[in-house]
């Protein structure tokens, strides 16, 4: 019998690619080409629809630690970004289209995943992960909401513009990254005071999309929009995504009062991501706002800032540390749908989903991971009662006994918990 799986995001794939490695057999629905979401323009599976940033590589980030977690459990997420990267400072960055043509492949040429392109607008029968992500389709969210009982929560989430590199001025940037000296990884974009009280009265006067019956947006708070943030104040953008700190114009302009950091989206630098600038600003306006920055005056938008819904579950009411529904023990969650936040945070529920549900299926024991780990204390954050669930990212502050004092023992102890971890389960999934 095999494993059903809807939706061919991050999630997924990772998912999929887990349970076929070890010997299952998966069908993995994915509705695209035949239908889009909002936000995709592709048929790949795990296309990045927001940036193309897998976050830091450093271990002593917890995104950088979640990353090595995953690689020492054969993550093909993570595999498949280390091989498709490009340069992108402290961060794994990569190619977008390279990525998801590369898991699309891997994917579709596994003896053990029949992938058909069909959307699902019930849950099927059988053993089945629910890996739709934040834009699942309409017709398969009423059918979870009919099938919980319990009403879907949901936020907006805004992504950044994406510039023509031959449309900047690169005479009025500089590249560099914050406190690395020789790093070109990022293109900077300096204002002076003058030009960046311009910029800021233009933002906060700028027309927005009108969002007709959603008024109340519930933003997630570490994905504002950037005229959301500079309405707390003139100076918030100058202690975020415009921080001058760190930078110094190799040009001869010293330290800029403001700066915009543009980030390479493929290999050949064509295309630049303006770094924490996503946005719900009409289309026309974000050409005549960000045409004001100096470097970006004839700027080419080859993709606009835009938003979109993100809706997810009530995990820790529906939830058990499995993953799986705990009135229905054949339904598991996976990704975003889940309550994580992220594109890696979302391959390792996708991981963690597709071991618990072979398991399942083949009548192995499964233990989650142990929450002095990333994955676990993912996994702990979601299935953990509490009054106001909120999207979360992965973060130190949720490891078990994390103390910022030991931090390089909290790593060392997640790395080693994690492998110990990772060695059990594959005695326990040994193909028979």
């Amino acid at each position: 019998m095999e494993i059903k799986i809807i939706g061919g995001g991050l999630a997924g794939a990772e998912a999929a690619y887990q349970i076929a490695h070890r010997g299952g057999d998966v069908v993995l629905y994915e509705m695209r080409p035949s239908a889009f979401t909002p936000a995709h323009k592709t048929s790949y599976l795990s296309e990045l629809v927001c940036s193309n940033s897998l976050k830091s590589k450093e271990l002593t980030n917890a995104h950088g630690l979640l990353k090595e977690e995953l690689r020492r459990l054969d993550s093909i997420v993570i595999g498949v970004a280390d091989e498709t990267s490009i340069p992108g400072g402290k961060a794994l960055v990569v190619d977008r289209e390279v990525f998801a043509g590369r898991i699309t492949r891997e994917i579709e040429s596994n003896p053990r995943i029949t992938v058909l392109r069909k959307e699902m607008l019930d849950i099927p029968k059988g053993v089945v992960i629910i890996a739709t992500g934040p834009l699942t389709s309409n017709g398969l969210t009423e059918s979870i909401k009919t099938r919980t009982g319990v009403h879907n929560l949901y936020f907006f989430d805004a992504i950044s513009p994406i510039i023509d590199g031959d449309s900047i001025g690169m005479d009025k940037a500089f590249f560099g990254s914050r406190y690395l000296k020789d790093d070109n990884d990022y293109l900077n974009c300096p204002l002076t005071q003058e030009e960046y009280d311009t910029f800021y009265e233009a933002l906060t006067h700028a027309g927005r999309v009108d969002l007709k019956d959603f008024e109340d947006v519930p933003y997630f708070e570490g994905c504002l929009p950037i005229e959301v943030m500079a309405e707390r104040g003139k100076k918030t953008l100058l202690y975020g995504p415009m921080k001058p700190v760190g930078l110094n114009d190799q040009r001869g302009g010293g330290n800029p009062y403001a700066v915009i950091q543009l980030r390479r989206e493929n290999e050949e630098g064509s295309m630049y991501n303006m770094v924490g600038f996503q946005t719900k600003l009409k289309y026309q306006e974000q050409e005549r706002v960000f045409r004001l920055i100096p470097a970006l005056r004839n700027a080419v938008f080859l993709r606009y800032g835009s938003i979109h819904r993100n809706t997810y579950i009530n995990a820790p009411e529906l939830l058990n540390e499995k993953l799986q529904l705990k009135d229905d023990e054949r339904v598991l969650f996976a990704g975003q749908i889940t309550g994580v936040e992220g594109y890696v945070e979302s391959a390792a529920t996708g991981l963690v989903a597709g071991l618990s549900a072979h398991a399942a299926l083949t009548g192995r024991p499964f233990v989650p991971p142990p929450d002095d780990t990333c994955i676990g204390s993912l996994l702990r954050y979601l299935t953990t009662k509490t009054a106001n669930f909120q999207p979360m990212n992965i973060n130190f502050g949720l490891l078990k006994g994390y103390n910022k004092k030991h931090k390089e023992k909290a790593i060392a102890r997640a790395l080693e918990s994690i492998e110990k971890w990772g060695e059990a389960v594959n005695q326990l999934m040994a193909h028979s």
